[in-house]
């Protein structure tokens, strides 16, 4: 296929191609493991990627006025913790010659998505809510269709629709022509009465039953809605005061063991600091008691960030309420950073706002507080950017700095929340970490279960396929007999 038609495809995505082994693994996915349909459907996803300049939609390139319509935006998440892709269809009117300029708006945000997290599938929200026929376009469904079925493989969670008019019952059954079976399968028709089944009232607009006081405006581009800054120490309140004592007590008595020349007040206050040192103090630096150094690596131009997608909390039940973040300053010169959350009144992080040395690794601690638990909802944010001073700088000059700099020279990576519902034992832990045997991944179990669910589907139908011959065998073998007894009674009766 390359050597034919290398004109036809972009040479990133033939990079991306070589290089990365799950997007490749989502495409096997979404054509069942049969490999000449998945090659067929990366040789239609390329073709289409190209004519559209996918890798180089911008901004800057579409129209500024479908951007503030505001009938395709992302935001919030569903109770799964899948990202929702809004779908305003009383905001799209049918106009022939704006068609191509709202497809590539569709195709600017699913690439949007798609590089800032990773490819997680997305669920979709139709909000057909005071629409009629002037609203009704079924090329611009079905381009919207096969985004998801041909051109972004494993992208899809499930189609919400919202109060779909009766007047488009005979639109949608075209619609569902298009859909393959596992497509249909995703389709979840709701009203207000059902739609929270779904998605909860936190991320449902009032129309829909929801308390979501959004409201969607541009510019900017809706976002996480991340917010800063994070306290440090966060707002600690009277349920979490114990706690926190507690904490201290815990922390001090281990850096004891390390250093039994030291006093208890000296301890307490180097339980504080000694978490903003870089590598060098490794040895006498106090870690939370349930992190693990990640096995998995992002690895970004002016830091590398472990983990490299998510930050595992405990539920309630397994009480793991600290995790470790882990920065390595791949450049020459300081870079200063600091962390966002979608979710402050939960956690506390040291340090928040910081600066890392060139080569050094920088460990950050992220806790839960008071009596909030982790939510798959949860989002962080880790904003970087080059600064041109020798050494490090205090709060002021941080303060001042990310006024100044560019949004084009920050570095931005988000990591999400997964809540482990059962801790493993820990011996098991320790045997993973002998071998270096690395964990799987939330994505990696959901795409085998994936890939399981597939082969029972499959299996399921060829044991139906396998009843319905036996069942036919059976009507067969009961109408032999009869006409053979309907024989011998004839021959029977014509002897008597």
């Amino acid at each position: 296929y390359l050597p034919d038609k290398s004109d036809k495809y972009d040479s990133r995505d033939v990079e991306r191609l070589q290089q990365d082994d799950k997007w490749i693994e989502n495409y096997l996915i979404w054509r069942h493991d049969v490999v000449d349909d998945t090659l067929k459907m990366i040789d239609e996803s390329f073709q289409w990627r190209k004519e559209y300049t996918v890798n180089d939609l911008t901004e800057s390139v579409i129209p500024k006025w479908l951007f503030e319509s505001g009938s395709l935006f992302l935001h919030g998440y569903d109770k799964e913790g899948y990202k929702l892709f809004w779908f305003r269809v009383k905001h799209h009117i049918r106009d022939p010659k704006q068609q191509l300029e709202k497809k590539k708006l569709v195709a600017f945000w699913l690439e949007h998505y798609a590089k800032r997290d990773h490819g997680k599938p997305l669920t979709v929200v139709f909000d057909m809510s005071e629409t009629g026929i002037s609203h009704i376009d079924l090329d611009f469904v079905r381009f919207i269709v096969n985004c998801f079925t041909d051109y972004y493989p494993n992208f899809l969670t499930k189609i919400v629709i919202f109060e779909m008019p009766w007047i488009m019952n005979a639109a949608f059954k075209i619609v569902k022509g298009w859909l393959g079976p596992d497509a249909i399968s995703m389709l979840k028709f709701t009203n207000k009465s059902d739609v929270q089944e779904y998605i909860s009232g936190e991320y449902l607009p009032p129309h829909m039953g929801g308390t979501d006081s959004f409201k969607y405006s541009y510019p900017p581009l809706v976002d996480d809605d991340f917010q800063t800054p994070l306290c440090e120490n966060g707002p600690i309140t009277s349920e979490d005061e114990h706690e926190s004592k507690e904490e201290i007590d815990a922390d001090t008595k281990e850096t004891g063991e390390l250093n039994e020349t030291q006093n208890l007040n000296q301890k307490k206050m180097n339980s504080v600091e000694q978490i903003s040192k870089s590598e060098e103090t490794d040895k006498t630096e106090i870690k939370p008691k349930n992190a693990k150094k990640a096995l998995t690596t992002f690895k970004g131009s002016l830091l590398h960030i472990s983990p490299a997608e998510e930050l595992y909390f405990g539920s309630k039940e397994t009480g793991e309420k600290k995790c470790l973040i882990v920065l390595t300053n791949v450049t020459k010169n300081v870079v200063a950073f600091k962390v966002r959350t979608t979710a402050p009144e939960k956690y506390r992080v040291k340090p928040s706002n910081s600066s890392c040395e060139p080569g050094t690794s920088l460990d950050i601690i992220v806790s839960l507080h008071g009596g909030f638990a982790a939510s798959l909802q949860d989002r962080f944010l880790i904003m970087a950017a080059e600064m041109d001073q020798p050494s490090g700088a205090g709060v002021p000059e941080l303060t001042q700095f990310w006024k100044e700099v560019p949004r084009t020279k920050v570095m931005e990576h988000r990591l999400r929340c997964h809540v482990i519902e059962s801790s493993k034992p820990f011996s098991l832990t320790l045997k993973e970490n002998a071998f270096n045997i690395p964990a799987k991944t939330n994505e990696d179990l959901h795409i085998q279960l994936t890939h399981l669910l597939q082969i029972n589907k499959r299996l399921q139908e060829q044991i139906d396929r396998c009843l319905w011959f036996q069942q036919l065998s059976i009507v067969l073998s009961l109408l032999s007999v009869t006409v053979v007894a309907f024989c011998f009674y004839l021959m029977y009766t014509q002897r008597s």
